[in-house]
């Protein structure tokens, strides 16, 4: 920097970066939202359900998938989640109609779908192929596009899609995001606390599952994140370390080789929260917040991926 930066050799620069029309995979498949989604120019906007038939002819085994915002400005996160055809999640809906969390048409819970991509700020492609394995879509499944939208003052319109990249054979194991999440569902930050500490944890069930990816999640006031795993033996180990949390470069974390995880390890998340007038993020400093969907709202939810152990 004292130097005015000057430029390097080029000969030592890395080769740049090619990109699919956009995609950071190249997609053998491609699944879109049917039509636009109005979005109005003020208020509060709940989550919505955008069921699009996908017409999966058969079993099909999914290495890699990227979401992609057709409108960024209105998108806050969005998921794609794999319907499997006995589900009676969404049962009477009308394939790209969209659908409010508890509407009617909702119909039963979410047993048997499955987590197949996701899209944060500053998140790209998901890559699923790791010791051999990948997400599974059974015949005749649909897609369910799960979108957070938020207004910006003037009406927009948004048609989001997802690429996937299938398996050429079928992989050895399944990738499956992993139930229990830790998470804080009963988090109270205080009004006014530019330190608030929130601990949530979970204890690994079986012996050597082996830990693949892990992804925290927070809001405006989040302030640091750390994940944790304390072995059976007592030792603890640092996992990830955020010391400075950034909520519009929320990135997935994998390991470069799968951590194995014994029976009896706990996963533990420890974040925390600055509700104070310093930080310029801060929708109300003078607000007590708890748990919710929206953004002035606040999550605390360690994500993680763990694969079975070896079959002996």
């Amino acid at each position: 920097m004292d130097g005015g930066a000057p430029e390097g050799n080029l000969k030592d620069a890395p080769p740049p970066i090619k990109f699919e029309d956009g995609w950071n995979i190249k997609p053998d498949m491609i699944i879109e939202m049917p039509k636009d989604f109005q979005v109005k120019a003020t208020g509060t906007i709940n989550y919505q359900n955008i069921l699009v038939k996908a017409h999966f002819t058969e079993d099909k085994w999914v290495v890699a998938a990227e979401m992609r915002p057709g409108n960024a400005k209105v998108v806050h996160h969005m998921r794609t989640i794999v319907r499997p055809p006995e589900s009676k999640w969404l049962a009477s809906a009308v394939p790209g109609e969209a659908y409010e969390e508890g509407s009617e048409a909702m119909g039963g819970a979410k047993d048997g779908t499955d987590l197949l991509g996701k899209y944060n700020p500053g998140l790209g492609s998901q890559n699923f192929d790791v010791d051999g394995s990948a997400k599974f879509i059974p015949k005749g499944s649909d897609i369910v596009f799960n979108i957070h939208y938020t207004s910006i003052g003037t009406p927009q319109t948004d048609r989001s899609k997802v690429g996937l990249v299938f398996a050429k054979t079928p992989p050895k194991k399944r990738y499956w995001m992993s139930p229990g999440t830790p998470a804080a569902f009963n988090l109270v930050i205080p009004a006014g606390d530019s330190n608030a500490e929130v601990v949530s944890e979970v204890t690994v069930g079986v012996d050597n599952a082996k830990l693949v990816y892990i992804q925290p999640h927070m809001h405006l006031r989040g302030k640091s994140f750390r994940y944790e795993a304390e072995y059976p033996d007592g030792k603890r180990e640092t996992l990830l370390d955020i010391p400075r949390w950034d909520f519009n470069w929320q990135l997935r974390y994998d390991f470069a080789e799968p951590k194995l995880m014994p029976k009896g390890t706990k996963l533990i998340c420890t974040a925390h929260f600055d509700n104070s007038e310093e930080n310029l993020s801060n929708p109300n400093p003078k607000a007590t917040v708890r748990w919710g969907d929206q953004t002035w709202d606040e999550m605390m939810i360690g994500y993680f991926t763990s694969l079975p152990p070896e079959e002996k």
